[in-house]
């Protein structure tokens, strides 16, 4: 883990080196002055050498300018190595997450997604600016005081720096204590942050179910688990903290004392004396730092952890040999396959063939895998048995970009993206032009009302386009097909959610996006499906029955029920 997390240093390594070459600076510069003070208080005052003070008090001057111009460096462009890691980091995550299986949504949060991607990614930003230059800056200091101290008085430096094994024994002990209070920290955040994404997203839900006080309770319950790990962590923290503060305070009383009783006995002179202490606080720094470090390593590690944790989920895989599809006329063949969804069998050995150009409707009662059917397809999820084919080329043998780019999908519940209407139609061609954009806003019956609004297509829509209406929104993903133009279309459900006035003009549309494009359509409405070329009937045991409308309502069967249901 350690090595992975060095390796997003490479595209930095020249801005690394010098921050830490500049940090080697600033520690030297912090070594000088207790010499200087030294000789200053042994020869110079004593000798009433003005020359030698005006050479010292030029010097510090100098040696206090480099100091703040290396403290400027480290600030600045430390922190610029640390954020464009973690620039590099949720890069790599988001791009990881474009390509997990839909499963992988299904089973989490996306309040804990983000999460991990804000909340534990500024940790880590904190842990590469601070990390490696506060061990480097600790390293110099100590190894530095240590010869230092030693051309004064050995024995004194030996005993003060016997102490400095017990505060490190003591912080390897607190380490575990503390990795597992932040990433308990971590967990609940995220958490947090999922239940309030969920109320917030819900919030018109939970108005007109006047629910506001099921959803405070909720989020009150997730919040007082959070504050309770949150004290816990902080327990940890003062533990280590408290103890590590009394080692620097012991390492301070043996110091002072020692020092005082060897100045005492003439073993020391009162020059070397006050070097001595203020080298025992310069060197202080850095095993303060160290405790620091200690500290803000695991709560960064333990974050690093986490996003390991999603960057080590499976992504959707081609083939090694997968082939790019062109030219796709449309055939779909359904070969055996079955599907299970979390050990529950939703297909069964589905065979069904479709040519070019025609419509296959899929009806059946809830849950019978009328939208697993269709999301197979474009491999939204893998089948367990069988295969399924797109002009005799099995799908899994084709690259998963390639078969996507060829499938239109118009679903139930229509996702758009905050920003404006132009952003969401361009969302099925990016580089379309404006004319083709209008063409499809026309096919798709918004045109007009498009330019009705002030700002016509460029009219911000809110978050998911809340400013506008489920038949509005229905046709602006309509446009977004139409402008896709893609080969095979699957539409699922795409006006059960609608009023009869509504789903009139979008059938209108929904006709002219499905002329010669192999159509699959799962209706809610019966009436929309009677002209389809093939009809199949879906339940717990599979196919249950298969042709067309006149046929299976000449059958007397489970469709014919269907229907006789739909029309009461």
């Amino acid at each position: 883990m350690i090595k992975k997390f060095i390796s997003f240093y490479k595209p930095y390594k020249l801005l690394f080196t010098l921050d830490l070459v500049v940090a080697f600076i600033a520690s030297l510069c912090d070594l000088v002055y207790p010499m200087m003070t030294r000789d200053l208080i042994n020869e110079s005052i004593p000798n009433k050498d003005v020359r030698m003070i005006v050479m010292f008090a030029i010097t510090l001057l100098i040696i206090f300018i480099i100091k703040a111009a290396c403290g400027y460096f480290m600030q600045y462009w430390g922190h610029v190595v640390g954020v464009r890691m973690q620039g590099d980091m949720r890069r790599h995550i988001f791009k990881h997450l474009q390509k997990l299986p839909n499963s992988f949504f299904d089973n989490n949060k996306t309040g804990d997604i983000m999460s991990r991607i804000i909340n534990d990614l500024m940790d880590i930003s904190e842990l590469a600016h601070h990390g490696p230059e506060d061990l480097f800056i600790s390293i110099v200091m100590l190894i530095g005081s240590f010869a230092i101290l030693c051309t004064i008085n050995v024995p004194l430096t030996l005993l003060i720096f016997a102490f400095i094994p017990v505060i490190v024994l003591f912080t390897l002990y607190e380490r575990k204590k503390m990795n597992k209070a932040f990433l308990d920290t971590k967990v609940e955040t995220g958490a947090v942050n999922a239940n309030l994404q969920n109320s917030i997203s819900g919030i018109k839900i939970s108005k007109a179910f006047v629910s506001h006080k099921s959803e405070e309770e909720k989020f009150e319950k997730g919040n007082v688990k959070f504050v309770k790990t949150r004290e816990k962590a902080y327990k940890v923290m003062a533990e280590y903290s408290s103890g590590a503060g009394f080692g620097i305070d012991v390492l301070n009383y043996v110091g002072l004392i020692g020092g005082g009783a060897f100045t005492l006995i003439g073993i020391v002179n009162i020059g070397d004396f006050m070097a001595y202490m203020l080298f025992i606080k310069i060197f202080m720094t850095p095993i303060k730092k160290l405790i620091d470090f200690m500290e803000q390593f695991q709560n960064g590690i333990t974050g690093f952890q986490r996003y390991l944790e999603i960057m080590s989920e499976d992504k959707e895989k081609d083939k090694k040999n997968a082939i790019e599809i062109e030219n796709v006329k449309g055939e779909i063949e359904f070969k055996n396959v079955s599907f299970s969804y979390e050990g529950k069998e939703v297909l069964k050995d589905i065979s069904v063939k479709l040519n070019k150009g025609k419509m296959l409707a899929l009806v059946g009662a809830s849950g019978g895998g009328k939208t697993t059917f269709c999301n197979l397809i474009p491999r939204f999820y893998e089948v367990d048995r069988g295969d399924i084919l797109i002009d005799n080329s099995s799908i899994y043998d084709v690259k998963l970009d390639s078969l996507r780019e060829n499938i239109g999908v118009v679903q139930q519940e229509v996702f758009l993206f905050t920003g404006t209407i132009r952003d969401n139609i361009l969302y099925g061609k990016v580089d379309a032009t404006e004319e083709e954009l209008l063409k499809a806003a026309k096919m798709a019956n918004i045109h007009e009302f498009i330019n009705t609004l002030p700002e016509g297509y460029d009219t911000y829509i809110g978050e998911r386009g809340v400013k506008l209406s489920g038949g509005q929104k229905q046709r602006i993903s309509i446009a977004r097909v139409f402008l896709k133009n893609p080969p095979i279309l699957i539409l699922d459900e795409a006006t059960s959610a609608l009023d009869n006035v509504t789903e009139r003009i979008i059938q209108k549309s929904l006709e002219k996006l499905c002329a010669e494009r192999t159509t699959i359509v799962v209706a809610h409405r019966l009436s929309t499906i009677k002209n389809a070329d093939e009809i199949i009937v879906l339940g717990d045991a599979g196919i249950i029955e298969k042709g067309t409308h006149k046929e299976l309502m000449e059958k007397q069967g489970e469709y014919s029920k269907l229907h006789k249901l739909a029309t009461i």
